[in-house]
């Protein structure tokens, strides 16, 4: 089936369109500047890219955008709107409302409305990319599919805090994890490069490393902890988010400096982490050759990444009674060479060999580890477009 990808914030619009069978990428592009201006960035395989100043002053008059160059003689892929299947949509906070993707109805809109105060930043720029697509395409089916649902399988000692009980049952102030199409996709990957055609008795901790990052394990193919939390500041520290922090921390600084609530919590999404320890950048490739040249800060940081990343693969190890793979995925775990050296590094004790020259790649599916490693070790490129597209094509079918 064709299907129509679309990643919605509040004032870009990123898009796919692609066959859920074979994983092929007939277009690709960017709409930006929403409400502003508006650009249109088209890119077909094997074709020049096309860059356009479209007006776009909602994500209406984006979505129209999308699909007339999309159907353009030139510049399109296909001949009539007809040809698009159906539309996927990326939605970051399904809550407890949503297990798994569904079909869009006007129950579905009203859950993804009740999830917003979890997700005030996303939940409300995905529903203006849904409502968009049903108005420009009417009838078309429409399918949501949740960063939070794959995590819905974590045992409440793994997703509960250790707060009045009152606030998880009033507030639903809870654990509920994010990346998880990008953790559900490498985990299938990782399975058929182990040669399973069952992911029971299995224990993997998939590693989503990148500007935010997070990790997650998973026994017998299903989530059962992860490393975000009530929100996508939780966990390791990331490009500009902070990662766990000790209350007191904010608390310490808010009195120190006069910070409001507000100041604060700009701080810690971004101003914090690898930008906040080296002052130089939240690129880890900016680290890394700013550590070559001795600045020591870049260095630390990139060494408290490691460090953090190192300590949550060997806490799921025991909380699943062992492991049996680790998978590396997304901008930093499939590019950089040496923060995977640096995080395997201390893990032998697991029984985990990689051999270094089959770790020098870049973007490329491959095991890594060496022959008599007792744990597999994986570079697997994310694909979380291709998990919704194939989602959406399930759904429709």
């Amino acid at each position: 089936m064709k299907i129509l990808v679309i990643n919605a914030g509040s004032s870009s619009l990123k898009y796919q369109l692609m066959d859920s069978d074979s994983g092929e990428v007939f277009a690709k592009g960017l709409c930006e500047r929403i409400g502003i201006d508006g650009r249109l960035t088209h890119k077909v395989p094997g074709r020049d890219n096309v860059v356009a100043d479209i007006a776009m002053p909602t994500h209406n008059e984006a979505i129209k955008a999308v699909i007339d160059v999309l159907l353009d003689p030139e510049k399109g892929v296909i001949k009539d709107a007809a040809e698009i299947d159906a539309i996927g949509h990326r939605v970051v906070h399904g809550a407890t409302e949503f297990s798994e993707s569904c079909l869009i109805d006007d129950a579905c809109i009203a859950a993804i409305e009740k999830c917003i105060p979890l997700g005030p930043l996303h939940n409300p720029a995905n529903l203006m990319g849904i409502r968009a697509c049903q108005k420009i395409m009417p009838g078309k089916k429409n399918v949501a599919v949740f960063d939070t649902a794959f995590h819905m399988t974590m045992p409440e000692e793994a997703y509960i805090y250790a707060v009045p009980y009152e606030y998880y049952e009033k507030d639903g102030v809870r654990r509920y994890g994010f990346h998880g199409t990008s953790h559900n996709y490498v985990k299938d990957r990782a399975l058929k490069m182990m040669g399973k055609t069952s992911a029971e008795g299995t224990r993997i901790v998939t590693c989503h490393l990148g500007n935010g990052s997070s990790l997650c394990a998973i026994k017998d193919g299903k989530s059962v902890d992860t490393t975000m939390g009530l929100g996508p500041l939780g966990g390791v520290p990331m490009g500009t988010r902070s990662g766990d922090l000790d209350p007191t921390v904010l608390d310490f600084i808010m009195n120190a400096h006069g910070y409001d609530m507000k100041e604060m919590m700009n701080i810690v999404n971004k101003k914090s982490g690898m930008l906040g320890i080296s002052g130089v950048s939240s690129d880890f490739r900016d680290l890394s050759d700013a550590a070559e040249k001795g600045n020591a800060r870049a260095a630390l940081a990139r060494k408290k990444f490691a460090y953090d990343v190192r300590k949550d693969i060997g806490a799921y190890a025991a909380a699943m009674g062992g492991l049996d793979a680790v998978v590396f995925t997304a901008g930093v775990g499939e590019n950089d060479v040496d923060m995977r050296a640096s995080i395997m590094e201390g893990l032998e004790f697991l029984g985990i060999r990689i051999d270094l020259e089959k770790n020098k790649l870049r973007g490329d599916e491959r095991e890594i580890s060496t022959p008599d490693s007792k744990v597999k070790v994986f570079v697997i490129p994310t694909n979380e477009e291709l998990m919704i597209a194939m989602d959406t094509a399930r759904l429709c079918k």
